[in-house]
């Protein structure tokens, strides 16, 4: 009797408390179910996904995001990634209906013999489904509302989805630490590897890291605790687990890849303008893949030949001292592809792009503009004109002595000659000849002044490069001397595709492919080019000349066909080189921040060395490949020094000088069978 009464009791008791519980659990989800969040969305799960710059040959660059996300399906997760999270978070994760009673009871007397002194662990028992609830849908207090809220919304979870897309949901959304958020984004930072290429020490690894994300201090001994809580739940064997313990931890202590160092200043110019056109969270959170147009070998090489240069120049100076800075930028001249640039000696030190932003004066690398000017106004380049004194010359009210840099007076001499040794004097005279305004208007057609100068500001001194521009600007000048007389517009991304593979539309984007070795793709020309193929060439011709036998001859690579400019301001403030081949253009500045003399030694040649360094390596594996030439063209063989027919004067440096229709090698005097020659010293 006393059996069946103690039975009717126990009987009783289970069923009122499971009654009572089945009303408390009615009351709670009456009280805290009504309003909760709707979860439903998760059946499409598109989070915040980083943004991915690549370089031309598909190498990752950099990322850019506010969460570092790489979204992985299950079906790609490694199932021992997946076991590791379940030993160490949620044992019964694959049966459970969203919570965890033995875990909720099992918690409860740990937490409980805790308190009353025992040397046991608080322990907690919210499940993967909740840890779900709690990072889509809710905050981190410890609260019991927020934990039955979080309770009811994982129930509802399981009742909707599968348990494996809740497994996807937890391991994509997971902060894992290093700014990383899920597994994906995780294995790159810590790793350097995707998730498939993950060993099981470094699965257990990131398994441990939920919780204590930012503590990586003891990474061997939380790596170790969660090998053995996969032997105990039957995913490995104990010997797996001793060999992956025995395993060293590699993991990435700079938390970023190599590359993005190199390429720091071409990926912030890219960062701001896609800021400007697409804004800051399709950026930053909507994981585009941004195909961009550096080429890393020219990169490197680019950034290697800036820093021996300035390394060498500034090896002497002391902390304190200003820095000599600089920037180098190369691109393809028909298509406006920035295949490398660099804006400074180190984008620690400054994020100022001194390859886009810096305006500084340009010196003589005007100097092209204003004799192209002159040869679409009919002269030849063997046309003489007279380096001799300027004196009583007068501008904006104040004398001015123009002066060439060896002090030196040469008389008569070819347009050749003075602009492949860079000569001041007979270039403003040439201003004079064909006017101010004509000589800038060529500089303002090919982009390298505004088109809107102030037409009180056109002076014979801006016309020898007193005015202000920016390296890439004057590249993107020069690059119409040889594709034709076209002024592009400089690019740095070829396409951008979306989460989904889907190309954006709408973007400043370059569509045009560049293929080397081929010949230059074909784009639609709507506009007039800026000036005639004939003059062109014979600028090309003249620059040709600099690199060969000019100014520029610092800037010659061996076995390779190269046409360029340097530029010197007055004190040698700054210093720059702009030079080409037929199919790669890259351009040189050097000077300091606040402008200053850079001291004695410096000049354009240090410029025209760096310019040099990074085109032998640019063009190491090309055939070299001489500039085209336009139809209509004579090519005749005169004296560089004078401009006459070599038949008539063989003496000297003998050129094979290309003439337009109509214009012929300056005439000869013929005294006692010999030939006179232009007066030296000058006229005075």
């Amino acid at each position: 009797m006393k059996f069946k009464k103690y039975l009717h009791y126990f009987t009783n008791f289970i069923f009122w408390g499971f009654t009572g519980a089945v009303a408390v659990l009615a009351v709670l989800v009456l009280l805290y179910g009504h309003d909760l969040p709707d979860y439903k969305n998760l059946a499409v799960y598109t989070p915040p996904v980083a943004t991915r710059l690549y370089a031309a040959d598909g190498s990752l660059l950099i990322e850019y995001a506010e969460e570092r996300r790489v979204f992985i399906d299950f079906e790609d997760i490694p199932p021992q990634l997946v076991n590791a999270f379940i030993a160490a978070e949620d044992q019964n994760f694959w049966t459970h209906p969203g919570i965890d009673i033995q875990g909720i009871i099992r918690a409860t007397l740990n937490n409980t013999m805790r308190l009353m002194g025992f040397n046991t662990k608080f322990t907690g028992a919210s499940t993967i489904t909740q840890q779900v609830a709690k990072n889509f849908f809710l905050n981190s207090d410890r609260t019991i509302s927020r934990k039955i809220k979080e309770a009811i919304l994982a129930l509802r979870l399981e009742r909707s989805f599968s348990k494996q897309h809740i497994m996807t949901l937890y391991l994509n959304e997971i902060f894992l630490g290093a700014r990383a958020y899920g597994i994906g984004s995780a294995a790159l930072m810590y790793f350097n590897k995707p998730v498939k290429d993950l060993t099981l020490s470094e699965c257990a690894f990131l398994a441990s890291l939920p919780k204590a994300p930012n503590d990586r201090n003891r990474a061997i001994e939380r790596r170790n605790y969660v090998l053995r809580r996969m032997v105990d739940d039957g995913f490995i064997t104990k010997e797996m687990a001793e060999e992956a313990a025995a395993e060293p931890l590699n993991i990435n202590s700079n938390f970023t890849a190599q590359m993005e160092l190199d390429f720091q200043y071409f990926a912030e110019d890219v960062r701001r303008k896609l800021l400007e056109n697409i804004g800051r969270d399709t950026l930053y959170n909507q994981g585009l893949y941004i195909k961009t147009t550096v080429i890393p070998e020219l990169q490197r090489a680019a950034a290697n030949a800036l820093s021996k240069e300035l390394d060498a120049f500034n090896k002497n100076k002391s902390e304190n001292e200003p820095k000599l800075q600089g920037a180098i930028i190369a691109m393809n001249p028909y298509t406006g592809r920035v295949v490398a640039m660099t804006g400074g000696r180190s984008f620690k030190e400054s994020s100022f792009n001194r390859a886009t932003q810096a305006y500084r004066q340009i010196g003589s690398t005007i100097k092209p503009f204003v004799y192209l000017a002159a040869l679409e106004k009919g002269r030849s380049p063997e046309s003489l004109i007279l380096d001799a004194p300027i004196v009583g010359w007068r501008e904006n009210n104040k004398e001015w002595k123009p002066e060439n840099y060896d002090r030196k007076f040469l008389g008569k001499i070819p347009l050749r000659f003075s602009l492949e040794t860079s000569r001041n004097v007979p270039t403003v005279r040439l201003v004079e000849e064909i006017g101010v305004k004509e000589s800038i208007d060529a500089a303002q057609r090919f982009g390298v002044y505004p088109k809107d100068l102030d037409s009180k500001k056109l002076n014979e001194s801006l016309a020898l490069g007193s005015g202000e521009t920016t390296l890439i600007k004057l590249v993107s000048g020069y690059s119409a001397f040889v594709n034709g007389g076209y002024l592009i517009e400089p690019k740095m991304i070829d396409y951008i595709e979306d989460r989904y593979g889907n190309v954006i539309n709408g973007l400043k984007t370059n569509q045009i492919e560049w293929n080397p070795g081929l010949m230059p793709p074909v784009s639609e020309k709507t506009e007039e080019p800026l000036s005639d193929a004939q003059s062109l060439y014979q600028i090309v011709s003249i620059l040709q000349g600099a690199v060969e036998r000019g100014t520029g001859k610092q800037a010659r690579v061996e076995g390779h066909t190269i046409a360029g400019k340097t530029g010197t301001t007055n004190m040698v403030k700054d210093v720059w080189f702009i030079g080409f081949s037929k199919n790669l253009i890259a351009g040189v500045y050097l000077g300091y921040d606040t402008p200053k003399p850079l001291g004695k030694g410096a000049g354009s040649n240090m410029a025209a060395r760096v310019f040099a360094d990074f085109m032998k390596v640019a063009l190491k594996d090309e055939i070299n490949q001489p500039f085209s030439v336009p139809d209509g063209l004579n090519f005749i063989r005169v004296n560089r020094s004078n401009g006459v027919a070599a038949s008539k004067d063989p003496n000297g440096i003998i050129i094979n000088e290309a003439f337009k229709p109509g214009q012929t090698p300056n005439a000869a005097v013929i005294k006692d069978n010999a030939v006179e020659k232009p007066v030296i010293g000058g006229v005075f």
